[in-house]
């Protein structure tokens, strides 16, 4: 299909918006930023919709836009087993050539599922870690906040140094915050989202994927890099200012389950050389995510795991 065609498709579902009396840009219609999110987010429930995109608004307003998108031929959806027909809404190919130039989507892939087949099977994971990311942006617009729905980037990806068998560290989300109250601060966190559906010890090793992150200095060509080099930069100082605190979100079990689970990654922390050094520089906390619904993620909800005490605290105070 043409680019004319592909932007023909997009002004007509930009048509609906709840600027009735002047004609909105393409970047102010509900439209836009459907696409946006299901595009940066992968698969999205229409509830989820509502309330990342207009919580105090009409449900009925996400629907039109959406049953408009999948008209265009711009989205598609899977029906949830067993969710009373709960509707989960993914790209087709066309709808990821219309966002793929985005500005707020730049350096993202965008990719499309084959189908509902493939789309279904990633919706467990996928629409957990959106629950999560919808904890602290409801927490966030309670606080006021700078926390948007675009802020909260999934399945991030960073080299590793290649030994262990696994050369690549992919987070399920990176998170970017900035406090406004009692002062202006900005955090950044790596975010695992555990569904209990791994061990616990296949859980706990990702601290040590983390752990390696944090020591990797890529080898300059034709030399031996080493930190004492005045050229050499860490692997994650090309991406972030300082090292990402780390998030373990967990659910899919009962309270004395998800505990062990923590005590667990508290075991890691306290017996493995290269994450307790971690630990010594980098704040390390989870939490689970039914608490973080209830509470705020905020709210005193969160384990350290740098500590054996298990006083609960928020996020930004690990």
């Amino acid at each position: 299909m043409s680019t004319d065609t592909n932007r023909d498709a997009l002004t007509n579902a930009s048509a609906i918006s709840t600027k009735p009396q002047s004609q909105p840009s393409t970047n102010d219609t509900y439209a836009h930023k459907v696409l946006a999110l299901v595009a940066q987010h992968r698969l999205a429930t229409s509830p989820q919709l509502h309330q990342l995109i207009s919580p105090e608004g009409r449900r009925q307003t996400i629907s039109a836009v959406l049953n408009r998108l999948r008209e265009d031929k711009l989205l598609s959806y899977t029906v949830l087993p067993a969710s009373n027909r709960t509707r989960a809404w993914y790209l087709t190919p066309q709808g990821a050539r219309v966002v793929a130039s985005w500005p707020e989507l730049r350096g993202r892939p965008v990719q499309a599922p084959s189908g509902g087949t493939d789309a279904g099977l990633r919706a467990a994971h996928t629409l957990t870690v959106l629950r999560a990311h919808l904890a602290f942006l409801h927490d966030a617009r309670a606080r006021g906040d700078e926390y948007g729905p675009l802020d909260w980037v999934p399945e991030v990806a960073h080299r590793l140094p290649d030994t262990g068998g696994e050369d690549r560290l992919i987070a399920d989300a990176v998170l970017h915050y900035t406090a406004i109250t009692p002062r202006r601060l900005q955090f950044r966190a790596f975010v695992e989202v555990d569904r209990a559906t791994m061990s616990s010890e296949r859980l706990s090793r990702k601290l040590i994927s983390y752990a390696r992150f944090h020591e990797y200095l890529p080898q300059l060509p034709g030399r031996r890099g080493t930190v004492a080099d005045q050229d050499a930069m860490l692997a994650w100082q090309r991406f972030y200012p300082r090292f990402p605190r780390v998030l373990f979100v967990l659910t899919g079990a009962g309270p004395d389950a998800l505990q062990q689970r923590i005590n667990d990654l508290r075991a890691m922390v306290a017996g493995h050389p290269l994450v307790t050094q971690l630990a010594g520089k980098v704040q390390l906390g989870a939490a689970v995510l039914e608490d973080l619904e209830q509470y705020g993620a905020t709210g005193p909800v969160w384990s350290p795991l740098s500590s054996t005490n298990d006083e609960r605290r928020s996020w930004m105070e690990l």
